[in-house]
């Protein structure tokens, strides 16, 4: 590979003057900018980017740190976030922790051994180690979907309890009363806000919070499946569940269909997040939709205003979710 000395060599010009016409820090005659270029195309030299964004303190890249990439909703999500990252000059790597707080610490230290501008970031689990981490070595940080209150960071999330409160009032107002929940793992704390939004609404109703309804999924659509069918064998059998993420409520759907249970007729089933796919299910899937959108867009312009800021206080944007009816919840009033 050429390097700038020849580069500056075959133009006829110094080294400093390549350096120049490279990063544009100083203004050079058109014709010694068509030499310098035509000796960088001839010698096929490319300009070291990593140096050069070194040199200036900034690489233009982002971490994005995800527990599951292949869950279609974090697939969504980060989908938002490269499309604004890429909008504001930012490339981004992605990094899959497959719920293993171990991994989640080893790809935090490869990003900020490769110097990344800052990270977007949603936990594997409630421990604040990975987060500490990067506290610790003053890299910009945003965190997502998921909150760990013992760590001050800024953060997008969504309001769970509002979702999970939706989500069974609108099952209470179809005259449902017996609701089973398809909750998720205890660590997340997405699922024990969605959980108390879910007991409020029963509250409010005047009908008990039983434990015997609560059925532990994992966020996948197999558990999903495989809790509904214990749920349609349970006497008496519940009119309505309301899944805490659409991938186990696909499940549901799945099981109901094996059992010839009729959905909504039998069986009213409810998701949150709104998955793209939501909407080509049989029936298409009454859910809680999270502004995915927004989360991405939010979660870039906080971490682009923290890489540019350091110093401010930590900033909370708590966007609210939005109740979609569509055919798998009907009326038995």
């Amino acid at each position: 590979m050429a390097t700038i000395r020849e580069v500056a060599e075959s133009a006829g010009v110094s080294y400093a003057t390549v350096s120049h016409v490279i990063n544009n820090t100083r203004l050079v005659s058109p014709e010694t900018r068509e030499r310098v270029i035509a000796a960088m195309d001839a010698l096929n030299y490319r300009p070291n980017a990593l140096a050069r964004s070194l040199r200036q303190g900034k690489t233009n890249t982002l971490g994005l740190v995800l527990p599951d990439s292949a869950n279609p909703f974090f697939a969504e999500i980060s989908r938002s976030i490269e499309d604004e990252a890429f909008k504001k000059g930012y490339s981004v790597f992605l990094c899959n922790t497959e719920l293993d707080t171990q991994r989640e610490l080893f790809y935090v230290d490869v990003l900020s051994k490769k110097q990344v501008d800052g990270i977007i970031f949603v936990a594997a689990g409630a421990q604040a180690d990975s987060l500490d981490f990067l506290v610790g070595r003053n890299m910009p940080v945003v965190m997502i979907d998921r909150d760990v209150p013992s760590v001050e960071v800024d953060a997008v999330l969504t309001d769970n309890q509002l979702g999970g409160y939706l989500a069974t009032r609108h099952l209470l107002e179809l005259g449902h009363q017996r609701i089973a929940c398809i909750s998720g793992p205890s660590s997340i704390t997405p699922s024990a806000e969605r959980m108390i939004g879910y007991r409020k609404a029963l509250e409010e109703a005047g009908l008990p919070y039983e434990e015997r309804l609560i059925l532990r999924g994992d966020y996948h659509a197999q558990s999903g499946m495989e809790i509904t069918h214990a749920i349609l064998k349970m006497s008496p059998r519940p009119t309505a569940i309301f899944a805490l993420n659409d991938l186990m409520a696909l499940g549901a759907l799945r099981a109901a269909a094996e059992a010839g249970c009729i959905v909504p007729g039998d069986l009213a089933v409810i998701g949150y997040d709104d998955l793209e796919i939501a909407r080509f299910t049989n029936p298409p899937l009454t859910t809680i939709a999270q502004p995915k959108k927004e989360i991405g867009v939010k979660a870039i312009e906080l971490l682009v205003d923290r890489i540019a800021r350091k110093d401010r206080s930590p900033s909370r944007l708590v966007l609210p979710p939005e109740l979609i009816v569509r055919r798998s919840t009907q009326s038995i009033l």
